[in-house]
């Protein structure tokens, strides 16, 4: 009887240390990625791409450990290399080859035979939706062209990790729309995981499992993108009529089940707790007294919250 094994992490460091000069760029870091598809944020300089480049053995960390897919990113580079995709942030194709150049010969340089890469390009050149240009010069594609491309190459091995580094940077909505779809079923229909870097949190929120946010090359948060919430968590009821006459008359029909009520400034009704008991109750006075309900919601700090703090982003 065979026994499995759990697969490891995409991405593991333990006190990771990196620094250029008198820069710190990552700081004792240690967190793990073992999401499907890991989004990983933070503002310039938070030490994203350092991670990224490290972990392909780009770069050398000066302490700590750093494994990509359970190999140490530095004594098994080559191995890491074979196994990883990378999609960079910044132009580096060569303009005088088409897509199709390009893929083949990264495809012969990770290892595959010249029949398996040429169909392996064929099949990714096809997935990113560049098969009737493929044997263009990438020097005349546009800039979305040019992201499907650096997508491209970074598959045509097949992969079991790919790092993103702002895949949608420069793109229209209508190239952006189409990147993100593609990113999205890297993991969640094809089995690729993907650590997809970006600044825009939009972006990570609709392709991601998982977030994580770097500040000052230390973690600052993690967390599941989507978070389930108990129904015995706190709730907010926004209204439209008046809020207090309202939170008056609950007040005498949720007492008995233990739950608080309270209006705020805002024009919410704020309940401590709730159950399916207490939402069958606001809904049944809301019909009886003819209250719009246009809201009933979990009063927990959404993700966009917990990523301005952890990045200590703050409005003046």
């Amino acid at each position: 009887m065979s026994i499995e094994t759990a697969a490891p992490p995409g991405l593991e460091c333990v006190q990771v240390s990196k620094t250029f000069g008198s820069v710190t760029a990552l700081d004792h870091l240690s967190v793990t990625f073992s999401a499907p598809a890991t989004g990983l944020l933070g503002a310039n300089g938070a030490g994203k791409s350092t991670l990224l480049r490290t972990a392909l053995g780009l770069a050398r960390p000066d302490s700590g450990q750093l494994r990509v897919l359970g190999l140490d990113a530095v004594a098994d580079r080559r191995e890491v290399r074979r196994r990883v995709g990378y999609m960079p942030e910044h132009p580096c194709l060569p303009a005088d080859l088409s897509a199709q150049d390009v893929c083949v010969q990264l495809a012969r340089m990770r290892g595959l035979g010249r029949r398996d890469a040429v169909r392996r390009t064929s099949e990714v050149l096809f997935a990113v939706g560049l098969e009737e240009e493929r044997r263009r010069p990438v020097g005349s594609y546009s800039l979305g062209m040019q992201q499907r491309t650096k997508l491209a190459q970074a598959l045509v091995h097949g992969p079991d990790l790919v790092l993103l580094d702002e895949p949608t940077s420069g793109l229209d909505p209508a190239g952006r729309e189409e990147m993100l779809t593609i990113v999205r079923r890297l993991s969640a229909d094809l089995g690729i995981r993907v650590i997809a870097s970006s600044h825009v949190l939009e972006d990570i929120e609709r392709t991601c499992d998982e977030v994580v946010v770097l500040r000052s090359g230390a973690l600052a948060a993690q967390r599941p993108v989507l978070v389930e919430q108990a129904l015995t968590g706190p709730v907010d009821l926004l209204v439209s009529g008046d809020v207090g006459e309202f939170a008056r008359a609950l007040e005498p029909l949720l007492a008995p089940l233990g739950i608080r009520v309270a209006p705020t400034a805002t024009g919410d009704i704020g309940l401590n707790r709730s159950s399916d008991a207490a939402l069958d109750v606001v809904r049944d006075l809301a019909a009886e007294r003819g209250v719009g309900l246009r809201h009933l919601v979990p009063a927990a700090r959404g993700l966009e919250d917990v990523v301005v703090d952890a990045m200590g982003v703050h409005g003046g």
